[in-house]
């Protein structure tokens, strides 16, 4: 009764926001930018779970008003920030415009900008799978970690957690070596690289500043809600440039991939207020393992093209597995 009274509270904001935009939409372009709209909604959604399990976690650290800013002020950042203003600051350095220029080309010419979009997706996919691959390899190389999932595997990362900064090595002989096979993008693909390791390290030093010292909760909460945005971001870039391969119009990607975007967020939210993490004891290392694979198959993805479908599949599997594997732990 609790579960279902927690479940309609959060989610009747996202479903109403959902009905309007999908109304403004059917207004704008008709059925066939209706349709649109809800396959991007649903496939942000389905991609993302993995990032829910993960955002899940990281908020339970955070005070309450700060998880409810998570879902006011923090969509602002997925809707507006990474599907639309971060886009466009990429192909603007990508390809030597002003971001105004960008813009422009955005609004008056959406062929023109998937072209450039789809050029800059090799530092793309540097960055956002440099980031990814650190956030995965952190918490498998965590020589506290007791609780092991993929027992022989997990088991031996964790002795790996006794050398300092091992996963920042691992990432960057990752880049070099992409950088080396990439003919033609190597410095674009370490500057996209290194950028995302350095965020990275930004993000977990501030954070773990703030944990270790005493009456700064606030500003532990702020550095938190940066780190999940960028999270984000990381996550949502790849979708970003393959929902131009499905559409071509700004508007129903923003409003498609916002609409999934917010669903997400609420179901991060759900997932902390249920304490669904502490009752599926595997579900948080199938998601980290679902992220290691979205963060390969960005990185291969600048060599060769990886189809969004074996992406899908592979965090679907690694979450569906963790999900089965609680449950029978939970039985046993």
């Amino acid at each position: 009764m609790l579960d279902s009274i927690i479940m309609q509270q959060l989610f009747i904001a996202p479903i109403a926001i959902a009905l309007i935009t999908l109304g403004a939409v059917f207004v704008w372009g008709g059925l066939p930018a209706l349709f649109l709209a809800c396959l991007l909604s649903v496939l942000e959604i389905t991609l993302s779970f993995d990032n829910a399990v993960v955002n899940a976690k990281v908020l339970t650290r955070m005070s309450a008003l700060w998880q409810k800013r998570f879902l006011t002020w923090g969509i602002l950042f997925a809707v507006f920030g990474t599907r639309l203003v971060l886009p466009v600051l990429i192909v603007a350095a990508a390809a030597a415009l002003s971001p105004f220029a960008a813009a422009g080309i955005a609004l008056s010419n959406p062929k023109e900008y998937a072209h450039l979009l789809e050029g800059a997706g090799p530092a793309i996919s540097a960055f956002g799978g440099a980031f990814l691959l650190l956030v995965s390899l952190k918490y498998f190389f965590d020589e506290a970690k007791k609780v092991h999932w993929i027992h022989l595997v997990e088991r031996h990362l964790a002795r790996w957690g006794r050398f300092e900064a091992i996963e920042i090595v691992l990432v960057l002989l990752t880049m070099l070596l992409l950088g080396h096979l990439a003919e033609g993008k190597t410095s674009e693909i370490l500057t996209a690289g290194i950028i995302g390791i350095v965020v990275f390290v930004i993000m977990q030093g501030a954070a773990s500043a703030f944990r270790v010292e005493a009456g700064v909760a606030m500003s532990s909460s702020i550095v938190l809600f940066l780190y999940l945005n960028v999270l984000d971001s990381a996550f949502s870039l790849d979708g970003v440039v393959g929902a131009f391969a499905i559409t071509k119009e700004l508007p129903i990607i923003v409003a498609g991939l916002g609409i999934g975007a917010y669903f997400v967020r609420t179901l991060t939210v759900y997932l902390v207020k249920k304490k669904t993490l502490e009752t599926l004891p595997y579900l948080e290392h199938g998601a980290h393992w679902a992220i290691f694979g979205l963060a390969l198959s960005m990185l291969t993805e600048i060599i060769v093209p990886v189809p969004e479908a074996i992406t899908a599949f592979i965090g679907l599997a690694f979450i569906t597995l963790a999900y089965i594997s609680s449950l029978r732990e939970r039985r046993q």
